[in-house]
């Protein structure tokens, strides 16, 4: 079993007491304001995309990682790496993600979460890339693909929804320097 620890957080596979936590988040409209067309997930959705992302894990040998803060177990969202198969321009890249409740922003989870997850995929899993996919004006999240030393690459628009997305990118030479 893959799992990761940062001095706060321990980044792992899904356990079935993960979906009521989960399903919080994702019902938040705060939390899902830049993901999609804005909409929340209710526990079968939420549900399902778990198991979708434990898939991605059995088929790709990486996922998303549930994000537990080590001092009380709480389940704070998911960081984790995959194909973003919703851009077809994209599918041939790994992309990295985060997503945490309200109650853990600000605290520098995402950015530690997430700067463990791209060490994974580049030493661990052997990528020579990763890239990044957020919406345009998504600050927060634009501050983590920050922090993480990734670059931008270009603009594109949402297939779905046609909003721009920002792409960055690092590769393990940018990473390594």
């Amino acid at each position: 079993m893959t799992e990761i620890r940062t001095p706060r957080l321990i980044l792992r596979r899904w356990h079935d007491d993960d979906l009521a936590p989960m399903a919080e988040i994702n019902a938040d409209p705060d939390v899902m304001r830049w993901v999609d067309d804005g909409s929340v997930l209710d526990l079968d959705a939420t549900a399902r995309a778990i198991e979708r992302w434990e898939e991605e894990w059995d088929e790709e040998g990486f996922g998303l990682f549930a994000v537990e803060l080590l001092a009380s177990g709480e389940l704070a969202g998911f960081t984790g790496l995959s194909v973003p198969g919703f851009l077809p321009e994209m599918a041939a890249e790994v992309a990295i993600s985060w997503r945490l409740g309200s109650p853990f922003w600000g605290q520098g989870y995402a950015s530690e979460a997430a700067q463990a997850t791209l060490e994974f995929a580049l030493q661990d899993r052997g990528l020579e890339r990763v890239v990044s996919i957020c919406r345009v004006g998504d600050e927060a999240s634009e501050n983590v693909i920050r922090k993480l030393g990734m670059v931008p690459e270009r603009v594109t628009t949402h297939p779905v929804y046609d909003f721009p997305l920002g792409v960055h990118a690092i590769d393990l030479t940018e990473y390594e320097a």
